[in-house]
């Protein structure tokens, strides 16, 4: 239903949102996203198209969100790397169904049409800003002073607060 490549791309968008307008290299969207570098060149290019992200080549250049996250759906991003398919017409090109599809294809397009809603009205901006436990993106370290790292490099904060993560303990030495 959803192409990888429209993964990589959300993927991208959402890193670019926790950099707030700091550019980033294409290789450090790479790291950070694991879409294979020689394929990200050509997902930055569609959305550059899309007018959804903005590069600069050259010293202190990357790339970095063209559209406000608050303004930018999930589907502006699909929708960018490839159209979601709909049902309008027989897909068996009957003739006496034409635009009157049969209930198997109308329910297939219903559900499209309840994805794209869903899309439309899934904003970056909340995908960033949703309580989780997680970081878009980011897998914590084990080490208290890197969590704390990671969370305020995604997340800057006026008043940080402090994060306990649990140490594993190291086995028994016998």
């Amino acid at each position: 239903m959803l192409s990888q490549t429209a993964e990589y791309a959300l993927r991208v968008v959402v890193f670019l949102g926790t950099l707030r307008s700091q550019p980033a290299t294409t290789s450090q969207i790479a790291a950070a996203t694991r879409v294979p570098f020689g394929y990200l060149s050509k997902i930055l290019q569609s959305l550059s198209r899309a007018k959804i992200v903005r590069s600069q080549r050259g010293l202190g250049g990357g790339s970095v969100l063209a559209r406000d996250p608050a303004d930018l759906s999930v589907y502006d991003v699909v929708t960018a790397i490839a159209p979601l398919p709909r049902i309008e017409s027989c897909p068996l090109e009957l003739k006496s169904h034409g635009t009157n599809l049969c209930p198997l294809h109308k329910r297939l397009d219903n559900a499209m049409a309840m994805v794209e809603r869903a899309f439309r009205e899934s904003l970056i901006a909340d995908l960033l800003t949703e309580t989780t436990t997680s970081i878009p993106l980011r897998d914590l370290d084990t080490s208290p002073a890197a969590a704390t790292r990671a969370a305020e490099a995604a997340f800057p904060v006026q008043q940080p607060i402090q994060l306990n993560v649990a140490r594993r303990k190291a086995p028994r030495r016998r």
